[in-house]
């Protein structure tokens, strides 16, 4: 399913920064499967070791631990790679909001740095990661690429700052990029802990330690949940498209609609029969600052010129999800 088809030319190498988070660890993963050499470039600030520690003794992957804010670490592991996978980014919309500078650093100036290095050690493709965030308060479901609003928050802003970066790298330099506007990722990996986890591992992890979870608003609010494997079929297939889908950006969803209160029942169905639940009732607490009321995406551009076509359901997914997290959270 999904990228089981795709296939790269012998002795490729490909980095991926941002390697030993959530998305970048299992695209490192799949890549070492589909036979390409992996670089990993991460500083471990939000990453962790214990997401790649599986692929230390491949002598196909070397890590290289450094910071995409310094030009020189993003040079020396740019020196050799046939493609880029840029995933090294902070998420989170309200901890952009509490620290702006800190996002512009990171999400700003570390992609235009690797967009450089790129472009000077001549990878022959630059994929990187993008944000339904960018939408801001445009209202009309469902979201197309070439339709956007006000933005809502830093981080919103730090995403279409990049993708502006993007376009004009292929056109003033003739870097082949592609922007990926991921919505709503879920799946194996993503960490449920902190004050701005993600909403499905936090519920999940909450509800499997007997806690009753807060749903921030009424619930009704909505959002296109997207599994993981997924976005691994998006990259691989952003980095083998035609050069005529580069200099753009595209909707990686899965092209669907589930409101918070659906998502919060889904999930208690799903992991009541894997074990016994003690609290189901949910927490309304106030709305989060700089979110977007509703989300769901267009993914028809992907799919003509990437050849997108996900496999994997928000059912699917959250079946899959809810499993790994059984046998991995205990």
């Amino acid at each position: 399913m999904g990228f089981s088809e795709i296939a790269f030319d012998a002795g490729v190498t490909v980095l991926v920064t941002g390697g030993a988070g959530f998305i970048g660890s299992n695209l490192a993963e799949a890549l070492l499967e589909k036979g390409c050499a992996v670089r990993v470039l991460d500083d471990f600030s939000t990453g962790k070791r214990g997401n790649i520690a599986h692929l230390l003794s491949d002598p196909r992957f070397t890590l290289i631990e450094g910071d995409v804010r310094d030009l020189d670490v993003c040079r020396s592991a740019c020196r050799g790679a046939d493609f880029v996978s840029h995933q090294a980014a902070w998420g989170s919309v309200p901890r952009s909001i509490a620290y702006p500078l800190l996002y512009e650093q990171i999400n700003i100036t570390g992609t235009l740095n690797m967009m450089q290095a790129a472009r000077e050690a001549g990878v022959r493709r630059f994929v990187y990661a993008s944000s339904s965030s960018v939408y801001g308060d445009e209202p009309n479901l469902p979201k197309r690429e070439d339709r956007v609003g006000e933005l809502l928050s830093p981080y919103a802003l730090t995403k279409r700052t990049c993708e502006e970066y993007g376009k004009l790298y292929t056109r003033l330099y003739g870097l082949e990029t592609v922007g990926m506007r991921y919505f709503n990722v879920f799946g194996r990996r993503q960490d449920p802990d902190g004050a701005y986890a993600a909403v499905i591992p936090r519920f999940i992890k909450q509800l499997m330690a007997g806690e009753a979870p807060t749903i921030n608003g009424d619930g009704r609010q909505s959002r296109d949940f997207t599994y993981i494997d997924n976005v691994i079929e998006a990259n691989m297939r952003a980095m083998l498209a035609p050069a005529s889908a580069c200099g753009r950006v595209y909707n990686i969803a899965y092209g669907g609609r589930v409101y918070l209160n659906d998502l919060y029942s889904a999930i208690v169905e799903e992991l009541s029969k894997l074990m016994p639940l003690k609290n189901t009732q949910p927490v309304y607490g106030p709305d989060r600052a700089g979110d977007i009321k509703h989300s769901n995406a267009d993914i028809s551009a992907a799919r003509s010129c990437l050849g997108y076509d996900p496999s994997y359901s928000f059912e699917d997914g959250i079946r899959l999800a809810i499993k790994w997290y059984k046998e991995n959270l205990g």
